[in-house]
């Protein structure tokens, strides 16, 4: 039976990792409120502690209340056709404005799914930290049963299904100008130089 967004939003309220299903490849997904949730992602995937975990959020309203800093570049993506959607935007932080658990933070990477049962847990759990389900450098996998046999562990919840796309998101970073492709993604160059124009 497929967990409800209440479940999956009452999982990592309560300090748990979900596997779950985004629009891009499958993720791991924990409230940055438990360190301990976020400390057991990097355990699940074995992921250098050194590499910061993105960010995922419902709205452009919960990007604000991070403290990132918008540049026009960055308005002008969030404001395309792929927000919602497999394009993740490099942001820096105002040191003044930023939240507890990004104290230290000289920038974030974030991104607006286009995933109706993840956008509502992030409406009721507010940010999120999620990552690829995947052994640190191996391969996306294709299913959540895939995910959970290669992770170094079990999360506390799996949402089953599969990724919804074979490559994972677009990195931009918006923190330049002109903005710099950081990794290729579901989203072309082209696509990002068209919206920029």
């Amino acid at each position: 039976m497929m967990p409800s967004s209440d479940q999956i939003a009452e999982v990592l309220g309560s300090g748990g990792v979900v596997l779950l299903p985004t629009d891009t490849v499958l993720g791991l997904a924990a409230s940055p409120a438990h360190a301990q949730a976020i400390e057991k992602i990097y355990t699940l995937k074995q992921r250098p502690r050194d590499k910061n975990l993105p960010i995922m959020v419902a709205g452009a309203d919960q990007i604000a209340g991070l403290g990132a800093v918008l540049s026009e570049g960055a308005l002008k993506l969030l404001a395309s056709a792929y927000v919602p959607g497999a394009l993740t935007l490099v942001l820096a932080l105002d040191p003044m404005l930023v939240p507890a658990w990004l104290i230290g933070r000289r920038e974030i990477a974030v991104r607006i799914p286009n995933n109706v049962l993840l956008l509502e847990a992030l409406e009721k759990s507010g940010p999120l930290m999620v990552t690829s389900a995947n052994r640190s450098g191996a391969e996306p996998p294709a299913t959540t049963e895939e995910a959970a046999d290669q992770l170094f562990g079990a999360p506390d919840l799996i949402v089953p299904g599969k990724g919804a796309a074979p490559a994972p998101s677009t990195i931009v970073d918006c923190t330049r100008d002109p903005v710099v492709i950081l990794r290729h993604g579901v989203v072309s160059e082209a696509q990002i130089h068209e919206v920029l124009a």
